[in-house]
């Protein structure tokens, strides 16, 4: 198990990699990496001209059977809006969001991105 929830990290890890020279690549600024508050993580935290984007990032292997984006579910947006706000209150940022989804699935040959912006629109509290 210890050695899977490793192998989970690293492919992770490499999935973020990708998705932040993808953005980077189209004009975004990394501001924060897997940014932390307390139990609650955004994966990437950009700016682009068009505003703030936070950018949840799955990644897999070829040959699963969901899609990375298809496992976002509803906690998993309420945690990432719950971050998003004290993010954005930390920070003093009065800018417009954007909750992207970005899924990275890894082939033998190297990685596919898929990236969905505004994929979701969180309900803040």
């Amino acid at each position: 198990m210890a050695d899977n929830k490793h192998y989970n990290a690293k492919l992770g890890k490499f999935g973020e990699d990708e998705v932040a020279a993808f953005l980077i690549g189209r004009g975004h600024t990394v501001l924060e990496r897997n940014w932390r508050s307390g139990h609650l993580e955004i994966d990437l935290i950009t700016e682009a001209a068009d505003g703030i984007h936070f950018v949840e990032v799955k990644s897999r292997k070829t040959g699963e059977d969901i899609l990375p984006e298809e496992s976002i579910g509803s906690t998993k947006i309420k945690r990432i809006a719950a971050a998003a706000g004290r993010y954005l209150k930390m920070k003093n940022i009065e800018e417009e969001c954007h909750f992207d989804a970005a899924s990275v699935v890894f082939n033998g040959f190297g990685a596919d991105v898929r990236y969905i912006p505004d994929a979701y629109i969180p309900m803040f509290v």
